[in-house]
């Protein structure tokens, strides 16, 4: 007997899968569909509109995000307590996205899990991804981008505009496209 691995597992182990398998297009239909109601729910009700991504994403305690909010999944995301998102948020969670406590995103965040192969011939058919771990009292800047596979260490601040394509340690002030640390942040 055979052990497949289904396009959804490949997906979530970080391996080459087909997105147009029927599973995942499902999936993703359910979140565009949840997104779609967030970011047209009645902005004087901002109990209603989290209710609506608390079906979608795993919140570990309190979250805010201001509309536009888009993501591919929601079952890859993990909220820690405190979460703050400005408007126009993207997720692009193929894999695991996990996220601190106390952590604030200015506008036009988007954090991205998946990438396509270099290759033109094999770009038509697959794609993959690798996890995202961001974590407690980050703050990322207007316009910033993490990268898949990127780790952002606890209490960073990664300025506007940046692109972030490789790990960034605790404690850092980092920036710019590639992003690098500029220099520590002294904790109290």
């Amino acid at each position: 007997m055979t052990n497949t691995i289904t396009e959804f597992e490949k997906m979530l182990a970080g391996l080459p899968y087909k997105a147009s398998e029927p599973e995942l297009v499902k999936a993703r239909s359910l979140a565009k569909l949840a997104c779609h109601q967030f970011n047209l729910a009645d902005p004087t009700t901002p109990h209603v509109r989290i209710k609506i991504l608390a079906e979608l994403l795993k919140f570990k305690g309190k979250a805010y995000l201001e509309p536009m909010f888009y993501c591919d999944y929601g079952f890859n995301i993990e909220l820690g307590d405190n979460f703050y998102a400005n408007h126009n948020l993207t997720i692009l969670d193929v894999c695991k996205v996990t996220i601190g406590n106390n952590v604030m995103f200015g506008p036009n965040v988007m954090i991205s899990t998946a990438t396509h192969p270099i290759d033109p011939i094999e770009r038509r058919s697959t794609e993959s991804g690798s996890p995202i771990t961001i974590g407690n009292d980050v703050w990322l800047g207007g316009n910033v981008s993490v990268l898949p596979g990127v780790s952002i260490g606890d209490r960073c601040v990664i300025g506007a505009g940046s692109v972030v394509t490789k790990n960034i340690p605790a404690n850092s002030v980092a920036v710019g496209n590639p992003c690098k640390v500029i220099r520590s942040i002294e904790t109290k």
